[in-house]
């Protein structure tokens, strides 16, 4: 052998991001915060490098990103995004609920036709941006599982305490 080294068996190598060409003409500086990973992620951006999609369809995640091809797919964003969603619509639609109730009284049926169509077009509009903030957020934390180890690679679990 002349200094060649053998490639790495599939089975035992690891994702390692590598720098992404917008990153390096900043310094590598862009999205190394937390927030710069919720931001990546809430404009469908890559949390990793910024330039491929975060999801597939309307809420899939991708598998992996196009760019980088950080295993994105591994990310479990699970009932994060709706709590946060009604947390945001809650706050952002119930005062102008209490104000409009107290400064004209409308009828119930009037509310109900107003604010419920209102609610469900508001949390359909910030459940991506809020899935994809989550997957930034947990990309950042590290919750991402390498390249080649999926749920039934896994090691089988250890001895519960509950029986």
């Amino acid at each position: 052998m002349s200094g060649q080294q053998a490639p790495p068996d599939p089975a035992t190598a690891t994702w390692r991001p590598a720098p992404a060409p917008s990153e390096a003409a900043d310094g590598g500086a862009r999205g190394t915060t937390m927030l710069g990973s919720v931001g990546r992620g809430i404009m469908n951006r890559c949390p990793n490098c910024g330039e491929g999609p975060v999801f597939a369809g309307f809420l899939r995640v991708a598998e992996e990103c196009r760019v980088c091809r950080a295993p994105l797919g591994s990310l479990r964003a699970d009932d994060a995004p709706p709590y946060i969603v009604i947390f945001l619509a809650g706050h952002l639609l119930i005062p102008p609920i209490f104000w409009i109730e107290k400064a004209y009284e409308p009828p119930m049926w009037l509310h109900m036709a107003v604010w419920l169509p209102l609610f469900a077009v508001v949390c359909t509009l910030l459940l991506r941006p809020v899935k994809g903030g989550v997957v930034g957020w947990m990309w950042k934390l590290g919750f991402a599982a390498p390249a080649g180890r999926d749920e039934a690679s896994s090691p089988a679990p250890g001895p519960s305490r509950d029986g």
